[in-house]
């Protein structure tokens, strides 16, 4: 039997210029797929009375160390030569399985609830095959469409971050590929998440990049963040070694060469963009507005709940007011107009959910309330009083929402938050990723 659920009289943000916006508008859902688009439908289906309520595609976090949840702010003033010490050197090699699955169940959620739909899971915490599988299973258990994106071991900064001769196993690579993601149709996607040129040897790169194109799957990999990283000219590298292609996402990206942002866009490079943390932790300056000058189609994300908050709000903002700020003080200086390319609040929606998609390599499933693509959708509550009254509906998004005003949340079609409240056991969530933060606490407060 076809299952069918009608969001009506809502004002629809398609994110699709075909479709474009519809001050009142209805969207009709129908077994998991967005059936339609239109004023008005009339369909024999559940209904869901979007009055008052802005209805945007879900959005995208393209890179998220969801494992860090159980340890979210202890570190809350740390540069990044502080997060590998304090984090990497620190608390990943105490992780356990538990802490894993804990930490990425919690994670999951919060995304769910801040209007998150799909989430890239950068996840280098895996020191045990038990690891990745815990990682998955809670993935699966909050109903999330991710990309899992299996990154190395971390049991010792020296080991893994400093020229490391130690490559992912390819060999449980290839089990989590043949156990969990055997078709790429899934609400899950299976990702490698590679340290690259400069933290490894040549060789361990070369491995890395074949593994990833041996199995068929998407390579994501930091680059250009902080000075350190800067220098090692990474992009530059990876040409050298032949490596570069269009399956690679290239994070953060702060300290690209003009022929680095060259090389990226010429071999159909994706990027993905950590704002908070980047102008938080320094890494860099944003470089929303040079990946568009380059013809990329930028995403933003999260990257680390031990330092930054962890919704989508947050990155908008962050990487709007850096960008303005950082071009209104070089007109200023040059004394000359400010740009009439100043990014915008309706961009600053669409790179956070359509480009994000494109990102993770799912625009043909998600990023835009488009018939025929599955439904991942999010309705905001804009007679709230921080958004209401509603004059620009992406403005008011992207500016004025927050996570209180994420009313209802659909992946794939089911409803996963419903009347501002989650539709999973929240208490239990919290309960372990307590018992986790403990934990590590205590090993931690052991090991010294």
């Amino acid at each position: 039997m076809t299952h069918r659920i009608l969001l009506r009289a809502g004002h629809v943000l398609s994110m699709d210029p075909a479709v474009g916006d519809l001050p009142q508008g209805d969207v009709l859902i129908e077994d998991g797929k967005i059936a339609a688009v239109d004023r008005e439908i009339g369909a024999d289906a559940e209904v869901l009375d979007m009055t008052g309520r802005i209805v945007i595609p879900g959005f995208v976090d393209t890179h998220r160390h969801t494992w860090e949840a159980s340890i979210r702010n202890v570190a809350p003033d740390a540069t990044l030569d502080d997060y590998f010490v304090d984090i990497l050197d620190t608390f990943a090699p105490l992780y356990t399985p538990e802490d894993v699955y804990a930490a990425n169940l919690a994670g999951a959620l919060e995304c769910l609830n801040a209007g998150i739909t799909t989430l890239v899971d950068w996840s280098h915490i895996n020191n045990t095959p038990e690891h990745p599988d815990a990682a998955i299973r809670a993935l699966t258990e909050t109903g999330i469409r991710a990309q899992y994106a299996y990154g190395s071991a971390n049991t010792s900064l020296a080991d893994y971050w400093f020229e490391s001769k130690i490559a992912i196993p390819g060999e449980d690579v290839r089990r989590v590929r043949t156990e969990y993601f055997a078709s790429d149709g899934g609400l899950l996607t299976l990702a490698l998440a590679t340290r690259g040129p400069g933290f490894c040897v040549n060789d361990v790169v070369t491995s890395e990049w074949s593994l990833a194109r041996e199995l068929d799957i998407p390579i994501t990999v930091h680059v250009a963040m902080g000075r350190l990283a800067g220098r090692f000219g990474m992009v530059k590298q990876l040409h050298d070694l032949g490596l570069l292609g269009p399956d690679t996402t290239y994070v953060h990206c702060c300290y690209f060469s003009e022929e680095e942002w060259r090389l990226v866009a010429d071999s159909g490079g994706t990027v993905s963009i950590a704002p908070q943390v980047e102008t938080q932790m320094g890494h860099g300056w944003p470089p929303v507005m040079k990946a568009i000058e380059h013809g990329l189609r930028p995403s933003l994300s999260i990257d680390v709940v031990t330092t930054v908050p962890g919704d989508m709000f947050t990155q908008i903002r962050a990487a709007f007011a850096a960008e303005r700020a950082r071009v209104n003080a070089a007109s200023w200086q040059a004394d000359v107009p400010v740009p009439d390319t100043m990014l915008t609040a309706r961009q600053m929606l669409e790179i956070a959910t359509r480009n994000g998609a494109h990102v993770a390599g799912l625009e043909d499933r998600t990023g835009s309330l488009t018939p025929g693509k599955r439904a991942d959708v999010v309705a905001i509550d804009a007679t709230a009083l921080n958004v209401a009254p509603v004059h620009d509906a992406a403005a008011a998004v992207a500016l004025s929402a927050d996570v209180s005003n994420v009313e209802t949340v659909i992946v794939d079609g089911v409803v996963r938050k419903r009347d501002g409240r989650l539709m999973a056991d929240v208490a239990r969530a919290r309960r372990l990723v307590e018992e986790s933060r403990d934990r590590l606490l205590a090993a931690k407060e052991a090991r010294a």
